[in-house]
């Protein structure tokens, strides 16, 4: 698949403005990475520090919290990962979370298709 990008919006799960941020759409990302010098600006320490598995098989550990993520005029609070400076992924539980679905032909995110079986 290939990748794009978009543009979001990050902020304090309290409320307050919102710092925007081009980040890459990423399927293979458990959970959104932003920048951890980004979310400390918005006043947004780490719950804890979680390990994780990167493509390439290295294991890292980065801190792990909620922040507010905004898309498309629509807000929700989604769990965040700190990250390195230049790392900005959209992970699929936000997409879930926000009920989009990856276009990657497109290169766009649109509402999510759920179908439902009668019981």
């Amino acid at each position: 698949m290939g990748t794009f990008t978009v543009e979001i919006g990050i902020g304090h799960p309290a409320g307050g403005d919102l710092a925007p941020l081009s980040a890459m759409v990423d399927t293979g990302s458990i959970h959104s990475m932003v920048p951890e010098s980004l979310l400390s600006r918005l006043g947004l320490a780490a719950h804890e520090r979680l390990s994780y598995s990167l493509a390439d098989g290295r294991e890292v550990e980065y801190g792990y919290g909620i922040a507010r993520f905004a898309i498309d005029g629509r807000e929700f609070p989604c769990p965040v990962i700190f990250g390195p400076e230049e790392e900005a992924l959209l992970g699929a539980t936000t997409l879930e979370i926000f009920n989009l679905a990856v276009d990657p032909i497109g290169q766009q995110l649109l509402p999510a298709q759920y179908r439902a079986r009668p019981v």
